[in-house]
């Protein structure tokens, strides 16, 4: 099968149904669309490399989906409401089982997040995924990193740390513990906040999505606003699958491991309760305090508990 042919049974079909304003999809050498009136565009681009970003024999149906939904994180993290991605592939060899699975999860998670395939390239090399998203929000009203101030409540989606965990279990041969399955599935399968992120324009102060852990995502915040934070351990949400496979391990994961894809954000304490902000039934925690100092602080640390030397994953950096 060649690459012309995998265009036509693969990637042509989940151009549907089409976003609102595309005059052109697959099939030229350029797609092209039409913007809304009164939307401005946000775009986000993402590589995933295998045995950087992903277990080398990950199911390919597992794959796919993975990798919409990390890239539709992006769009969630600057409140935009999804539209549609361009799809770049490189594939060792044209296995017509590997991309049918991979262009089913695909399928599945461009359809549940509106997102439909409007083109791409398919090359050979080693396997490399790269999604370009586009979004749509009203002017003035994304999301950015820089808002935060002093006084304002930090506040995350969901749990952490369970991705991080799933690291360890994954491919184990012979694990049907439902702890191993839930932290598992939270790595293969991320769910993108996008509907929180729509409902934060406008009222939170800054955000961004949780992908290569909390401190160092929050710290990009930080970074952009000029301030510092005070955050209550005791307060950051861990789940019950990950306490029971991690133990102690349990607060690093949460502070320092990526791929939650959570939503971290800042809420201005006058606006009242974040937790009218739920959707889904995902919570809503207020885990720290954003301080004019520079830097991170710690409350309420367990006995005998130490600050972790590593603040999240960065590439090029042992």
């Amino acid at each position: 099968m060649d690459e012309f042919e995998s265009i036509r049974r693969y990637w042509l079909p989940l151009g549907e149904p089409p976003c609102d304003g595309l005059v052109r999809g697959i099939g030229d050498d350029c797609s092209e669309l039409s913007i809304p009136p009164g939307q401005n565009l946000l775009q986000s681009i993402d590589t995933l490399v295998s045995g950087t970003h992903f277990p080398a024999d990950i199911h390919p149906v597992d794959l796919g989906w993975r990798a919409m939904a990390v890239s539709a994180s992006d769009l969630a993290a600057c409140g935009a409401k999804p539209w549609n991605v361009l799809l770049a592939l490189t594939l060792p060899t044209p296995d017509q089982s590997w991309l049918a699975g991979f262009a089913r999860g695909l399928g599945e998670s461009s359809r549940l997040y509106g997102l439909p395939v409007v083109g791409g390239d398919t090359t050979r090399g080693p396997l490399t995924i790269t999604l370009q998203v586009q979004g749509l929000c009203p002017p003035g009203q994304s999301l950015t990193r820089s808002g935060a101030r002093p006084g304002d409540l930090i506040c995350v989606s969901g749990t952490l740390g369970d991705a991080g965990e799933a690291l360890r279990w994954l491919g184990s041969p012979g694990s049907s513990a439902a702890a191993v399955s839930a932290v598992c599935q939270r790595f293969l399968r991320p769910t993108p906040r996008l509907s929180l992120g729509m409902a934060l324009r406008q009222k939170a102060t800054a955000c961004i999505d949780v992908s290569d852990g909390l401190l160092a995502d929050l710290g990009h915040i930080l970074a952009a606003s000029q301030v510092g934070a005070n955050l209550d351990l005791a307060a950051l949400p861990l789940s019950q699958p990950l306490k029971t496979l991690a133990g102690t391990r349990a607060l690093e994961l949460g502070l320092t491991a990526g791929d939650d894809y959570e939503l971290c954000f800042t809420w201005p304490e006058r606006a009242g309760n974040p937790d009218q902000l739920c959707r889904d039934g995902i919570p809503i925690s207020v885990i720290g305090v954003i301080e004019s100092q520079p830097g991170v602080r710690f409350s309420n640390p367990p006995d005998g508990w130490e600050a972790p030397k590593n603040l999240g994953y960065q590439h090029f950096t042992a």
